[in-house]
């Protein structure tokens, strides 16, 4: 458990850093994320679905 907590730690970490130190930059990639369409925001989450699956079967072997 304190493993987890660990690494949920650090992800919060990790997608906070550009909300902390680029707000004006998020925004602006905000806007084009909406405008992007739904089934390439799909593929796109499904990549990194599987490359997250991958890194952590690498790293538990």
């Amino acid at each position: 458990m304190k493993y987890f907590l660990c690494v949920l730690g650090m992800v919060f970490i990790i997608e906070g850093l550009p909300y902390f130190t680029f707000p004006d930059k998020i925004k602006k990639y905000l806007l084009m994320v909406h405008a992007t369409p739904n089934n390439l925001l799909r593929i796109l989450g499904l990549i990194a679905v599987i490359v997250g699956l991958a890194l952590v079967w690498a790293g538990t072997r």
